[in-house]
């Protein structure tokens, strides 16, 4: 049988075997494919009409040339790496990919030897037979089925000598075989190599912070608070949960730059909030176990994973000094913990004239993450009550209550003040009191005690966490717990040159001969006074009585014996709940015959209910805005003068 231009079908069928085989050997083919080379210029263009390549095509007849969707290709420029045809994205896409692989390959495998070209030649994978075979020979169907992409591209023609249904079969099954390797599927046959090439050093690490660079600058940390997670981890093992992105870290989701931009539109530093949950949500009715309660244990998990919360705790008698200290930055924040507290309470005796000054000083050392929860006076005992921004939502409302326990009740130098809220499931009272004083006056000083602990009448409004727990005639049983400070003036009972010699023999850490004398420690030990409570080991030296300004004790003519009068003591419910971190006074501060002492507390959290009265965020926000103002403002000052000082030498070195 032969076709309308005279050629037979087997022959047709066998030259496009030959041709498909790269084993052509017919000489007019070859003409034809010089032919088409030079016109091409190397560029893949289909050749024009009038070359041999086009006189073949003519013999096929005109509705089959009408139905061809495959345009004709001439073969690739010898020793040339680029292949270019007309052909579909896909097979674009995996030309470029089997490119890539094939450098990739050649410089990795010690045994290769042979060019990119010849590699991506003789190496090419076969792609799996998809779809309905061929109708012609099978011999033609094997060749043509396990004959590479670039062979047939290689064929000077391949495809304009075949029937328009084998070529249009063929191209589809060319085009799924590449579509499966573009989907992960490998070809059958390929052979092994190595596929990945290992950088010549270590890649820089990446940076581990998927929040946006806007929530960065918002949210700036200061340079020395950096390494916080890394310390808290090791040494405390707390970690905020309240990080979403530490669990897309830690289940390996982050590879790149790419894709923590990607994320930067979908999640922030705050914990993702699904519709349902907000839906179910009541801020005020909750349980211990409901998942949408503010004060519940999923919250209390975010903030205190091991739900231990950092508290300081200070005391300091001003002695009525207008004078404030020039920085407070060794008060508030020494540098052993290095790290800051969730909330810091501060009792002054015998404050300064101007309470509101003393309060913004607090705030400007404290800064932007420290809130003022609450303060309260009572005559010259003042109390202010900070806490972390962050935490300011899980606070109930604040109540407070005062005792004067001096005859005189209009003289409120002596007496207490004390402050009380619950922070999420766990009540806390703070007192402050200024007792008798007098070396002598033992038992108008546990008389202060007993009036104290009878006449404060709190809580008020805020329910008690734990009433069967609770007395009547004590106000520190009522709640969960308790940290009394302020200047107790119990003294040491010893002569002024006995304590002297002392301390003169000891180092300052070595105080166990002093305590012996001490007065407080003996009715503590006996339950007189401060029953149920503890103090941490004092490893300091006694914080009264000092000359203004000086290190030296009192050298007037009184003589006054040096004594621990300033203390903290701390009690709870639950046993085990405080644990003193560190107790120690602050030497540097001199504007007083008193040093301030303090002490730093981890305190046990546990869940609550919502159904108390909430703060609902509420603090000063004045005085936040002064305190801020004036941090700035200092700062400034402070990199003016290093300006001047710098611009100062450089003029006297010239």
């Amino acid at each position: 049988m032969s076709t309308p231009n005279g050629f037979p079908q087997h022959s047709r069928v066998c030259l496009t075997r030959s041709m498909e085989g790269g084993a052509v050997q017919d000489l007019q083919a070859k003409k034809a494919g010089k032919a088409a080379r030079k016109e091409a210029g190397g560029d893949g263009a289909p050749p024009k009409i009038g070359t041999p390549i086009s006189e073949t095509l003519k013999l096929l007849p005109e509705e089959l040339k009408a139905n061809m969707k495959i345009k004709s290709i001439t073969p690739r420029p010898p020793r040339k790496p680029r292949l270019e045809r007309a052909a579909s994205l896909d097979e674009k896409s995996w030309r470029k990919w089997r490119r890539f692989r094939t450098s990739q390959e050649s410089l990795t495998d010690p045994n290769e030897t042979s060019s990119s070209n010849s590699s991506l030649q003789e190496a090419s994978p076969s792609p799996p037979t998809r779809g309905r075979a061929s109708p012609c020979n099978p011999c033609c169907q094997q060749d043509s089925l396990h004959s590479s992409p670039d062979a047939l591209e290689a064929s000077p023609g391949g495809k304009s000598r075949g029937g328009a249904s084998d070529l249009g079969k063929r191209a589809s099954e060319i085009s799924s075989a590449f579509g499966g390797l573009l989907r992960g599927k490998g070809f059958a046959g390929g052979k092994p190599r190595l596929s990945q090439i290992m950088p010549a050093r270590p890649l820089p690490p990446m940076e581990l912070n998927v929040a946006s660079h806007s929530l960065r600058t918002a949210n700036r940390i200061d340079s020395d608070c950096l390494d916080y997670r890394h310390y808290s981890q090791h040494k405390f093992g707390r970690v905020s949960s309240s990080l979403s992105d530490s669990r897309l870290q830690g289940n390996g989701t982050l590879h790149d730059n790419c894709s923590t931009d990607s994320m930067k539109s979908t999640f922030s530093v705050l914990t993702p909030i699904r519709a349902k949950d907000v839906r179910s949500r009541s801020y005020l009715e909750g349980s211990l176990l409901a998942s949408g309660a503010l004060m519940g244990a999923e919250e209390l998990s975010r903030y205190f994973p091991n739900r231990n919360m950092g508290i300081f705790v200070a005391t300091w008698n001003m002695q009525g000094q207008k004078e404030l200290p020039v920085n407070l930055d060794d008060f508030l924040l020494p540098t052993d913990p290095d790290f800051a507290q969730d909330m810091y309470v501060i009792g002054v005796q015998e404050g300064c004239p101007d309470r509101r000054e003393w309060e913004i000083r607090l705030q400007e050392t404290l800064g932007p993450h420290y809130v003022l929860l609450h303060s309260a006076a009572h005559g010259v005992l003042y109390m202010s009550v900070f806490i972390r921004r962050d935490l300011i939502w899980f606070c109930s409302e604040v109540e407070y209550a005062t005792v004067t326990t001096r005859i005189v009740s209009q003289i409120k130098t002596k007496g207490a003040l004390a402050i009380s809220f619950t922070f999420f499931g766990t009540s806390f009272l703070f007192i402050t009191s200024h007792f008798t004083s007098g070396d002598s006056k033992v038992n108008e000083r546990k008389l202060d005690y007993n009036k104290t602990i009878q006449a404060l009448t709190l809580p008020k409004n805020v329910p008690d966490t734990n009433p069967y727990r609770s007395s009547s005639s004590d106000v520190t049983t009522r709640f969960d717990e308790v940290f009394w400070f302020g200047d107790f003036n119990f003294r040491l009972n010893k002569d002024r040159e006995t304590v002297d010699s002392i301390l003169s023999q000891n180092p300052d850490t070595d105080v166990s001969k002093l305590l012996v004398y001490d007065q407080l420690t003996s009715e503590m030990s006996r339950g007189s006074i401060f029953k149920g409570f503890q103090e941490a080991d004092i490893h300091f030296r006694p914080s009264y009585k000092f000359d203004i300004g000086k290190d030296s004790y009192d050298t007037t003519s009184k003589q006054r014996t040096p004594s621990y009068t300033d203390r903290v003591v701390f009690r709870s419910r639950y046993k085990d709940d405080i644990q003193a971190v560190k107790y120690s006074s602050c030497p540097v501060i001199k504007t007083s015959d008193h040093r301030p002492v303090f002490a730093l507390f981890r305190v046990k959290v546990r869940p609550g209910r919502d159904n108390i009265p909430l703060a609902a965020g509420l603090f000063d926000r004045d005085l936040y805005l002064i305190g801020i103002r004036r941090r700035a403002t200092r700062e400034l000052l402070k990199r003016r003068e290093q300006k001047d000082q710098r611009s100062s030498s450089i003029c006297s070195i010239s």
